[in-house]
C-alpha cells in the first residue's frame, strides 16, 4: 500500500471515530500540556540534548505473534537508532523495526544522569493526525540499567479501552497513555525522568545510566500474548502490524543530562578518596572475577580490567565536583548574565513553542512553563560558581 493511500485510510478511519472525552494524561505534540521535545534544529544544536546513543543490540520479533510462519519483521537495521534523529515527516527511513514484543538495547559511552527534570527522550515514526489526540503509535516499554544487567522498567500505564481490537490502522489517544517509548509522533522525543525511579530499585543507579532497553508492547488483545501496564492493564495498540516495519520503529534516543565525572565512584558530586578506595577494592579485576566493580571501569572503551588506565580517568578528574547549579544553564560554571539571556529568550514558552528550551525550565515540579517560578530558581543562583569554576 502507498503511503498516499494509508493516509486516506488514515483520515477515513478518523472520521468514523467518535469524540470522547480527553484522558489524564499530556496531549499530543504542539497542545498546551504536551510533554513532547522536537528534535533539535541540527546535529550542532544541543540546547536540549547534549548526545545520542552510540550503541545498539537489537532483538527482532516475529511479525504477528500468534502466527510465526511469517516470519520477523525486518525492515532498518540496528544502526539506524543511532545519532540524530530522521528529520522526514510520516517516513519509514531510517528507523529499525522491532516487531512483536521485539527488544532493542542502547548504550551510551557517556552514562545517562538524573538531573532537574527530564533526563532522555525516545524518537519513534508515529505520524498522521487523525483526530486530536488520536494519532497512529506503535508503543515499547523503557527499562534502564547502569550496568546492563539489572534493569528497572518505567511505570506505563495504558487507559486505552479494551472491549475491541484496535486495528493495525487505528489509533491510540495521547491522552490515555504514559510512560511508553512512542507516545509522540515523528519529530518529536517522548522524555523520561529518571528521578521516577530513584527509590525504587537498589541495583540500578540513575546517576549512571549505561544502558536503555525498549520492549515492543504486543497490542493484542488476546491474552496469551498480550502486553500488560504497570497496573494489570492490557496495553491496546494498533495490531495486526504484520508486515516487515511491524512493531516499535526505533529513530533515535537524546541524552538530556549525562554524567560528567565518570570517575564520581559513589556519585556524591566530587571526585576523591573515597572513589580511589572503591577503585584499590577493584584493582586489576575483570568482569569474571569477584570483586569486579563496573563504576569502576572509567575507561571501558580500551578493556574490561580495573587497571592503570582507569587510574589516569581518575586522576584527571581528582577533586573535580559535578554540575549541580540549575541556573548555570550553558554549563560554564557560574550563573551569570549569559545564562539570564538564554532564560529571557525562552520567558513564557512552553514545551509546544518554538522558543521553548529545556534547560531554562529550572521548576520542572510545577509545570513546564518558563516563568516567574523558574526566575525564582535563577535569582537564589545568581552569581554562584562550581568548585571548579576559573575565570
Amino acid at each position: 500500500m502507498t503511503r498516499s493511500a494509508v493516509n486516506f485510510v488514515l483520515i477515513l478511519i478518523g472520521s468514523l471515530v467518535p469524540v470522547v472525552t480527553a484522558g489524564p494524561f499530556a496531549p499530543d505534540a504542539g497542545q498546551p500540556g504536551s510533554t513532547a521535545i522536537p528534535i533539535p534544529a541540527d546535529v550542532n544544536d544541543v540546547s536540549v540534548f547534549v548526545g545520542w546513543v552510540d550503541g545498539v543490540v537489537v532483538e527482532r520479533g516475529l511479525k504477528q505473534i500468534d502466527d510465526p510462519s511469517q516470519g520477523y519483521a525486518s525492515h532498518g537495521v540496528p544502526d539506524d537508532a543511532l545519532g540524530f534523529p530522521e528529520t522526514a515527516p510520516q517516513s519509514i527511513d531510517g528507523v529499525v523495526s522491532l516487531g512483536d514484543g521485539g527488544i532493542a538495547t542502547l548504550t551510551f559511552s557517556k552514562p545517562i544522569a538524573d538531573g532537574p527534570g527530564y533526563d532522555f527522550a525516545i524518537f519513534e515514526n508515529g505520524f498522521t493526525v487523525i483526530a486530536p489526540n488520536q494519532m497512529f503509535l506503535e508503543l515499547a516499554f523503557v527499562e534502564v540499567s547502569s550496568d546492563g544487567v539489572h534493569y528497572e522498567r518505567f511505570s506505563a500505564i495504558s487507559l486505552t479501552q479494551t472491549e475491541s481490537q484496535i486495528p493495525n490502522l487505528g489509533a491510540i489517544d495521547t491522552t490515555d497513555i504514559h510512560n511508553f517509548a512512542g507516545k509522540y509522533r515523528r519529530g518529536y522525543g517522548t522524555p523520561f525522568d529518571l528521578d521516577e525511579i530513584r527509590d525504587v530499585n537498589d541495583l540500578v543507579d540513575v546517576t549512571a545510566i549505561t544502558h536503555v532497553r525498549l520492549v515492543d508492547v504486543v497490542g493484542t488483545l488476546q491474552s496469551q500474548y498480550a502486553s500488560y501496564d504497570a497496573l494489570g492493564n492490557i496495553v491496546n495498540d494498533p495490531w495486526k502490524t504484520n508486515f516487515s516495519t511491524g512493531g516499535f520503529d526505533l529513530d533515535a534516543v537524546g541524552v538530556i543530562h549525562e554524567k560528567t565525572l565518570l570517575a564520581d565512584i559513589n556519585g556524591d558530586g566530587i571526585v576523591n578518596l573515597v572513589d580511589f578506595s572503591a577503585l584499590s577494592a577493584a584493582w586489576q579485576s575483570g568482569t569474571e572475577s569477584s570483586n569486579w566493580n563496573h563504576k569502576c571501569d572509567l575507561d571501558p572503551s580500551i578493556n574490561d580490567l580495573i587497571n592503570i588506565d582507569d587510574v589516569v580517568v581518575m586522576m584527571n578528574q581528582w577533586l573535580m565536583t559535578g554540575v549541580s547549579l540549575e541556573a548555570d544553564i550553558n554549563g560554564d560554571g557560574i550563573v551569570n548574565l549569559v545564562d539570564y539571556a538564554a532564560f529571557s529568550l525562552a520567558w513564557r514558552s512552553g514545551p509546544e513553542d518554538s522558543d521553548w528550551n529545556l534547560k531554562c525550565n529550572l521548576a520542572p515540579s510545577i509545570n513546564y512553563l518558563i516563568n516567574i517560578h523558574d526566575m525564582f530558581v535563577m535569582m537564589s543562583q545568581w552569581l554562584m560558581m562550581e568548585t571548579w569554576y576559573t575565570e
